[in-house]
C-alpha cells in the first residue's frame, strides 16, 4: 500500500458514521448530495439495466441510493470499516439484491474487473484528492477510464483549489505557516489536511487533463455552488427562510454549471463518457 493510501486509510477508518452523516447533516452540505444526485439521474442510463462501478465509496450513501431507484452497483473502497458499515446500511435498507459485490481495493488499480465492465462508473466525493503523486491520480483516472463501457458517463468530483483557498480566511493559522501556504496555492497539496492527512486541491483543467483523449467530457458542475463560502449563512437561510430558500436553491440550480462557479466551489464534478 502507497504512503498516501496508508494516509486515507488512517483518516476514514476511525468513523465511517461521520462521512455516512456529512452528505446530509445540514442544507450546506446536502447541496454537495443533492447536487450530485441531480446530475446522476440526468445523465446515468434511464432503463436503469447493466452495471454501475461506485468507486472509493466509502460507507454507501450513493450506492444505497442508486440501488433504492433500482440500478445495479458493486461497491468499492479501501477502508475495510467503510466496507463493513456499508453492508449493515445496505442490509437495513432492504436493497441487498441490487448491490452485486462489495469490494475493498482502491481505484488507482482496478485490476479484479476486466475492460469495458460497466454500463457507468462513479467517482464521488473527492476520492482522486487523496490519490498522490499525479502519476497515481493519472493511474486512476485511466483506470476508472478502462473499466467503463464505450459510451459509458463517467462522474469524478474532487477538492476544489479556487473554492478551498476562497475558504482559507477562516484559518489564519494555515495562512501565518508560509511553506504550507504557498505550497496550496501554487501546487495544492496540503500535507495538513484535518490536521496531519493528505488532500489535494484541484483546479477544473489539471482533473480533465488527468484523462487524455480517453474521453469526452459533457458537463462540469459547482457542486455546493455560490454557498461554497457562506455555510452558516446558508444554513441559517435554510432553516429560517423558506421561500428564499427555495429561491436560493432555484438560483444554485440554474447556475452551478457556470464555469466560475464550478471553480470556486469547494467540490466540484466532471461528467464524461469514454470514446
Amino acid at each position: 500500500m502507497r504512503e498516501k493510501e496508508k494516509i486515507t486509510l488512517e483518516y476514514y477508518k476511525h468513523n465511517p458514521l461521520q462521512e455516512w452523516k456529512r452528505l446530509v447533516k445540514d442544507p450546506f452540505h446536502r447541496l454537495e448530495f443533492d447536487t450530485t444526485m441531480k446530475f446522476l439521474k440526468k445523465h446515468l442510463p434511464k432503463n436503469k439495466k447493466g452495471l454501475i462501478l461506485d468507486a472509493g465509496g466509502g460507507p454507501g450513501r450513493y450506492t444505497i441510493e442508486l440501488a433504492k431507484m433500482g440500478y445495479n452497483l458493486i461497491l468499492l473502497d479501501l477502508v475495510p470499516e467503510n466496507l463493513e458499515f456499508a453492508k449493515k446500511k445496505i442490509a437495513q435498507t432492504g436493497v441487498e439484491n441490487k448491490v452485486k459485490d462489495i469490494v475493498a481495493g482502491t481505484v488507482t488499480d482496478l485490476a479484479m474487473f476486466e475492460p469495458d465492465t460497466f454500463d457507468a462508473v462513479l467517482c464521488l466525493g473527492g476520492v482522486l484528492s487523496h490519490i498522490g503523486p499525479r502519476k497515481e491520480r493519472e493511474k486512476a483516472a485511466l483506470e476508472l477510464v478502462r473499466v467503463a463501457k464505450k459510451g459509458a458517463p463517467i462522474f469524478v468530483s474532487v477538492m476544489s483549489k479556487l473554492g478551498t483557498l476562497a475558504h482559507f480566511p477562516r484559518w489564519i493559522d494555515e495562512i501565518r505557516n508560509t511553506s504550507h501556504f504557498e505550497r496550496i496555492y501554487s501546487k495544492g497539496d496540503d500535507y495538513q489536511w484535518h490536521g496531519k492527512y493528505y488532500a489535494h486541491y484541484f483546479e477544473l483543467n489539471e482533473l480533465k487533463s488527468l484523462f487524455g483523449n480517453k474521453v469526452v467530457f459533457i458537463e462540469e458542475v459547482g457542486l455546493e455552488g455560490l454557498a461554497s463560502q457562506i455555510p452558516e449563512i446558508i444554513n441559517k437561510l435554510a432553516k429560517k427562510e423558506p421561500i428564499a430558500w427555495e429561491n436560493w436553491l432555484k438560483m444554485h440550480h440554474k447556475l452551478c454549471t457556470h464555469p466560475a462557479v464550478v471553480e470556486l466551489s469547494l467540490h466540484f464534478m466532471v461528467i464524461a463518457r469514454k470514446v
